[in-house]
């Protein structure tokens, strides 16, 4: 499975939040870069002296005060709407698509992204050497991944269990769907165990 795929299959889609809380981080990094280089004199030891609010912008601000608050207020509900949007956007359920297998109107074919899971699930916890399988079904309605969670018995060659899962499940649930491609991150656990009972 190529890194691209992976990387599908496991995002949530958090690019978005992700570039701008990098870009926010930059600009903050930048800021306190740059208080630093003015405070210890590195462009002159005239601005390093200077107060931190400027006098010259807080007498252009005085003298342009309507315009500067009209700004100061949009800027703020900018930030306010774009925070929002941020954490209702972070906070919503992952979609979980179902796939459109045939859109022929009168017989449309819908298959749901719970029988998808179920399916995979099934088949994968038959596997040998797998005591319980956990499957979900990401992505969109056009392009669809899974998200696999196998746990295994205690000495299980995981070789073999990662080449019937690749061979038999995942090359099933692509053709049964009519898939060229399946993008699959798959993870495997150690399965707990049942504690003993010591007497």
């Amino acid at each position: 499975m190529s890194r691209s795929v992976a990387t599908k299959a496991l995002s949530r889609s958090y690019t978005g939040e992700r570039t701008l809380t990098f870009l926010v981080g930059l600009l903050a990094f930048l800021g306190g870069a740059l208080a630093l280089v003015v405070g210890f004199g590195g462009l002159g030891e005239f601005r390093g002296r200077r107060p931190l609010l400027d006098p010259i912008a807080l007498e252009w601000l005085g003298s342009h005060a309507t315009p500067a608050r009209i700004a100061a207020i949009v800027l703020g509900v900018l930030l306010f709407v774009l925070g929002l949007r941020w954490v209702v956007r972070s906070l919503r359920p992952e979609p979980r698509p179902d796939l459109d297998l045939d859109r022929t109107e009168g017989a449309e074919l819908v298959v749901t992204a719970a029988a998808i899971a179920g399916a995979v699930e099934a088949d994968a916890a038959q596997l040998d050497g797998v005591s319980r399988a956990r499957v979900r079904a990401v992505g969109s309605r056009t392009s669809p991944a899974l998200r696999v969670t196998v746990w295994l018995h205690e000495g299980t060659d995981l070789k073999a269990v990662w080449s019937d899962l690749d061979a038999r499940v995942l090359t099933r649930a692509r053709e049964s769907l009519g898939l060229a491609s399946l993008p699959t991150a798959v993870r495997m656990e150690l399965d707990t165990s049942p504690a003993k009972r010591v007497r």
